[in-house]
């Protein structure tokens, strides 16, 4: 893979923009995880320590296209940024052209409040590139989505390069899929099986244990022949859960199915749950978490691991009762020698919530990218990046 890097540049005096993934949860204003913000913060500071006059773009949320709404302002990442750097000014109205003054550092207001945004509208992607001297794609978590903003402007601006925190998910990503050590653990938990078959296709194919939580174990339960009460499955797909346990099989890797559960008949903290076998499932009840005998043999097998995956909780972690599994694997993906990479909107929540983040080896920022790549589809803005590499070193 040959592009051109941020690093390999002179920024001095140039207008740099750099589009991050700054699309943070946000309530009543204030923003409930910095995640994305902290991971961005040493592509800035690398690119003001190197004289840049540095304009940050990102998207946030979904608007309605061409005009403002308040509620998906980036204002408060703006707020949030300037504790880092002092004062970093939001700049509305920015596609036609703006004036820094003598500022080192702006965030240009939500990209998405501009019609032909997320149709890679090539006029609009020709204006943003007008606004710089150099292009900086950081965004990893939008690489696959070919918009004006990610892969548009890859081609218009007069040189397109990638930054580092794209930089360093491609290389932790790549190292999972590519030549990794073994033994290869993969835990993929989720609600349906139909929003992660691909990368269920892609692991079973490449990991020595493919370990599924969540609805996506309880299918894989139900393709046993055992019943699960009133659990969220999917029986139209148990011929493909049997199909990829043949295909596990066959490679002789394992992919484990819980043989004890929490079950209870509702979600809440107040619900009363129990342990049970597989074989004992009630037709009235739920299965909210994995039991404490599958835990002791998943986390023995994670320990052991010498390259771990993590995309997605075992069970209905929010619920303290339902937390335990959930806890036992971040725990033991803590724990592991071996290296780790994590990625995911409720995979992170959960590293989070159990302090694991420390002794994970690589966290990806990415939701849709992360599980795109790791399926082995192409990246609209990484090809983009491929593309212009050979042009740019030309010119430089």
């Amino acid at each position: 893979m040959s592009i051109l890097k941020m690093s390999d540049l002179p920024l001095a005096g140039k207008r740099v923009l750099i589009r991050e993934d700054l699309n943070v949860p946000i309530k009543n204003g204030v923003i409930t995880s910095d995640a994305r913000i902290q991971a961005v913060i040493p592509t800035l500071r690398a690119a003001l320590k190197a004289g840049a006059k540095v304009m940050i773009m990102s998207h946030l949320g979904r608007p309605e296209e061409g005009s403002f709404n308040a509620q998906l302002s980036l204002a408060p990442v703006a707020e949030y940024l300037a504790k880092h750097f002092r004062e970093v000014p939001l700049i509305q109205n920015w596609v036609n052209g703006f004036d820094m003054g003598d500022h080192s550092i702006v965030l240009l207001e939500n990209v998405r409040f501009n019609s032909g945004e997320m149709a890679n509208s090539t006029e609009l992607a020709r204006k943003m590139a007008k606004l710089c001297d150099i292009f900086v794609m950081d965004a990893f978590a939008t690489a696959h989505r070919a918009e004006a903003s990610t892969t548009g402007i890859i081609a218009a601006a007069p040189i397109a390069c990638a930054g580092p925190l794209l930089l360093n998910e491609l290389e932790a990503l790549g190292r999972i899929m590519q030549n990794p050590a073994h033994p290869v653990v993969a835990i993929v938990g989720g609600s349906k099986v139909s929003t992660k078959l691909e990368l269920l296709d892609a692991l079973v194919k490449r990991v020595d244990c493919l370990i599924t939580g969540g609805g996506i174990a309880n299918t894989f339960i139900a393709a046993e022949g055992y019943t699960v009460g009133k659990s969220l499955y999917e029986p139209d797909l148990i011929d493909e859960a049997e199909r990829l346990m043949i295909t596990a099989k066959q490679r002789g890797a394992e992919l484990p199915i819980p043989t004890d559960v929490v079950v209870s008949e509702k979600l809440s903290n107040e619900a009363e749950s129990a342990v049970c076998l597989v074989s004992q499932i009630d037709d009235n009840e739920k299965i909210y978490d994995i039991g404490p005998d599958t835990i002791k043999y998943l986390t023995h097998i994670i320990k052991k691991a010498k390259t771990i995956l993590w995309n997605g909780p075992v069970g209905a972690f929010e619920i303290e009762q339902f937390s335990v599994g959930t806890r036992a694997i971040a725990k033991a993906i803590a724990e592991s020698d071996g290296f780790s990479v994590a990625g995911g909107g409720d995979t992170l929540a959960a590293i989070e919530a159990y302090g694991a983040a420390k002794d994970i080896d690589y966290i990806s920022t990415g939701g849709g990218a992360f599980l795109a790549f790791l399926q082995g589809e192409p990246l609209p803005a990484i090809a983009a990046l491929e593309a212009r590499a050979t042009r740019d070193e030309q010119v430089i």
